[in-house]
């Protein structure tokens, strides 16, 4: 619209001024609009821009909490993991002390066990069936009957066996050592005055028995016997290879019938080495009357 007054008034006759004063009103209401414009956008920048100030303000406030609250929480985690140092030394110690106190224990119960065996050693192998049996056996190796054993004693009943003649020469010379260490261990030295009565013998074996070496040694001796006797090597003897035996030990045939029918369990008519070994052993250890190894030896004393 603008335009076409300028044009209308370029046509008409007008003079220059009366132009300018026409267009004049138009100009200056153009101006002051500008100029309002201009007015109003410097203040909405200016808003704009104390808008902009207020929000940078508002974050950086947002920054400074958040990292007092990151500094809180960081002295707080400190805080947390001091107190779970203090109680993870306390668990610490606590364990400690729980674990010396059980070991305490431990040992306690370790010593009293010990404690008991050996009063339950005591009180073993001190039945009057089991002394019974010792003093049998002390009247087996008293070969000269003069009521005592000696070392010599334990040499001709080792050479008794040897004259049977199913020994060979090393098993014999093996026989004769495990004879003489067997004496060592149990009655000492070696001398013609060495003498072992029927309550010394008792005493030692009552030893022998309570203590865990010796006990494993008490049979050693009984290979040899049984190879002694078994003729034929055929690692079995019979009744008649059994008379042998008692023989050797100054018994006699019936005395050995008797003793091979009750310890010949399963009536075979044979004994192994392994029963032999076992029923020999077994007299020594056991303090059952009704165990058949009673009868290994031949009759048992009188208890009179």
């Amino acid at each position: 619209m603008a335009i076409c007054i300028l044009r209308s008034l370029a046509r008409s006759s007008l003079a220059t001024t009366e132009r300018i004063a026409l267009f004049a009103p138009t100009t200056t209401t153009l101006q002051s609009k500008w100029k309002a414009n201009l007015i109003s956008t410097s203040s909405d920048l200016r808003c704009s821009n104390k808008g902009n100030q207020l929000k940078s303000s508002n974050i950086f406030d947002q920054a400074r909490a958040f990292s007092e609250r990151s500094n809180v929480k960081k002295k707080n985690s400190r805080k947390y993991v001091s107190d779970s140092d203090s109680d993870s030394d306390a668990e610490v110690f606590d364990r400690k002390k729980f674990s010396v106190i059980l070991a305490a224990q431990l040992k306690q119960k370790k010593n009293f066990q010990a404690f008991s065996r050996v009063q339950e050693s005591k009180a073993a192998y001190s039945s009057e069936f089991w002394r019974q049996k010792m003093r049998t056996m002390h009247g087996i190796f008293d070969v000269n009957n003069d009521g005592v054993i000696s070392f010599e004693d334990f040499i001709v009943l080792a050479e008794n066996f040897g004259k049977l003649g199913h020994l060979s020469t090393d098993e014999m010379n093996e026989f004769r050592e495990v004879m003489r260490s067997t004496w060592e261990s149990n009655w000492g030295e070696i001398t013609p005055y060495n003498l072992v009565t029927v309550e010394q013998y008792l005493n030692d074996m009552h030893h022998v028995m309570t203590d865990k070496d010796l006990r494993k040694k008490v049979h050693r001796f009984l290979p040899y016997l049984f190879q002694a006797v078994d003729k034929d090597s055929s690692g079995e003897i019979s009744i008649e290879e059994f008379k042998l035996f008692f023989q050797c030990l100054g018994l006699t045939d019936r005395d050995a019938e008797i003793s091979f029918n009750a310890i010949d369990k399963n009536h075979d008519g044979m004994l192994s080495i392994k029963e032999f070994v076992k029923l020999g052993r077994d007299f020594f250890l056991t303090e059952d009357p009704k165990r058949v190894s009673k009868n290994f030896w031949g009759p048992l004393v009188s208890t009179h």
